[in-house]
């Protein structure tokens, strides 16, 4: 028997919310700023088939990749109580510091009624530089400890941590996973006794069945057509090319990244999750945002990708700048396929620490402004949903000086109506460390749309000298990072005020 309308709504609201306590119990039971403070996890709840039923609003690409975290552990035999846990880019992972936390879950006489999962990017994961984001990779183990799907018990805690830095903090953040995964079973459980597991089977299928629908409805209603978009990565050793066409035909979106470079031996590369993960994102901006995000929503994407290439690597594959970066870029052709302006179309990552600390952030910069609107300022864009670490949060638990943190104006693209702007960003070490950043569009400029300038590309610099968008050296105590973000596109011809 099917639900009629309001208690699909009824059942829609309740996963949400379920997803959205988890979120909130993982954020306020973290001890690492990146995950208390920047929020750089995410929650979501799958049906016992692995289907994504629903998620809380999170992180992009944690997000759209998780689905293959569950696939990956799907067939393993689960009992109560017994949560899963990986980072293997290649087996249902993104990249190393994001490790993710599956939580089967049952009913009080043994039924199967789906998981709970969580994916929080861990401050450090090993690897030989502290916040395990090196600017240089060329291997995957440069990059951190991989950890295969395995059970996740304290036993298995202390020997993943034991190869980690600092870590009583990353042993506290796997156990808030463990807590936040905890408040999803309940939730699922609760539901499971007021309707039945059978019934709250129906009513999962329902949900993502709707979201199908009106995904569908959306597409159908948006003109047919046929887009190319080319693009490029600033890799260390040169500029990378993206190759995309788009074809939209009725209910039925086509994304062939056919003639795309092969993947580089930098860490530009994405496993196929992240590459998938970025395509949804756009898919969902695209279409209409209140629309549930479930697995549902994505069943009319169909994706070429050919495996080897730079957004579909082979496992190995160093890949720590191709979840942040690439998944930017990919989500930037999609969305310029279908005529948006750019956003600054990097997260601007940036590692510090030594012995005794490390810390990762991710910086904000100009959105790509839209026919009806002026692009926001100072804002995290396309696949990051983070927030900033406050100065005083930053300044209080690091040996960091933020000695400027501003609005960087004009940066954003001129038009009939104008990019947002990006930001300014500069750090003084209080004592020598290592630094490794990861960036994006410093040689190319995040483009405008329909007659809009480009907006203003980003820069960096320590103590006033330029540097790559991709560095990784040492900080001496004193010296000044400055990261200039870039400016997002603008959009229309910019009005004639000479008449």
């Amino acid at each position: 028997m099917s639900l009629d309308p309001i208690e699909l709504q009824v059942l829609t609201g309740a996963l949400h919310s379920a997803c959205r306590e988890m979120g909130v119990v993982l954020i306020r039971s973290a001890h690492s700023s990146n995950i208390k403070e920047r929020r750089d996890a995410s929650t979501a709840l799958f049906d016992t088939d692995g289907q994504m039923v629903m998620q809380a609003e999170h992180i992009p690409v944690h997000l759209g990749a998780m689905p293959a975290a569950v696939a990956a552990v799907l067939h393993e035999r689960h009992l109560p109580g017994v949560s899963c846990v990986l980072n293997d880019p290649f087996a249902g992972g993104t990249h190393l510091p994001d490790i993710t936390v599956i939580t089967p879950a049952f009913t009080p006489a043994g039924a199967a009624i789906g998981f709970a999962a969580s994916r929080a990017h861990h401050a450090d994961v090993g690897g030989r530089t502290p916040g395990s984001m090196p600017a240089d990779s060329v291997t995957l183990e440069e990059e951190g400890v991989v950890i295969s799907p395995r059970p996740l018990d304290e036993r298995t805690i202390e020997q993943i941590v034991a190869q980690m830095r600092q870590p009583r903090e990353r042993r506290a953040d796997l156990r808030a996973q463990l807590a936040a995964n905890r408040s999803g079973l309940a939730r699922l459980g609760e539901l499971a006794e007021r309707f039945g597991p059978e019934r709250l089977r129906e009513g999962t299928d329902a949900v993502l069945d709707y979201s199908e629908r009106r995904t569908r409805a959306c597409l159908a209603a948006t003109t047919d057509g046929v887009h190319t978009v080319q693009d490029v990565l600033e890799a260390r050793e040169g500029d990378l090319s993206l190759q995309l066409r788009a074809e939209l035909a009725g209910e039925h979106l086509l994304l062939d990244f056919t003639g795309s470079d092969p993947q580089h031996e930098g860490n530009l590369n994405c496993p196929l999750a992240v590459t998938r993960s970025a395509c949804l994102f756009a898919l969902r901006v695209l279409t209409d945002p209140d629309i549930p995000p479930t697995s549902g929503a994505y069943r009319p994407l169909e994706l070429i990708v050919p495996e080897g290439s730079l957004l579909n690597a082979r496992p190995g594959a160093a890949v720590a700048a191709g979840n942040v970066e690439t998944s930017s870029r990919v989500a930037d052709m999609v969305l310029s396929a279908f005529g948006a302006a750019q956003g600054q179309g990097t997260m601007n990552n940036l590692t510090l620490g030594d012995a005794g600390f490390s810390y990762y952030e991710t910086l904000g910069g100009g959105q790509g402004a839209a026919a009806g609107a002026d692009g926001p300022s100072g804002v995290h864009v396309a696949m990051s949903n983070t927030l900033n670490t406050p100065i005083e949060a930053l300044e209080r638990e690091f040996p960091l000086h933020v000695t400027e943190y501003a609005r960087r104006r004009g940066s954003g693209g001129r038009g009939r109506r104008r990019g947002g702007d990006g930001v300014i960003r500069e750090l003084q070490a209080l004592r020598e460390m290592t630094f490794s950043l990861i960036a994006e569009r410093r040689r190319h400029a995040p483009r405008g749309a329909d007659g809009g300038a480009p907006g203003a590309p980003g820069r960096d610099l320590l103590d006033g000298r330029q540097i790559p968008g991709k560095s990784t050296g040492l900080l001496p105590a004193g010296s000044r990072l400055r990261i200039e973000t870039p400016g997002g596109g603008g959009f229309g011809d910019e009005p004639d005020n000479s008449r």
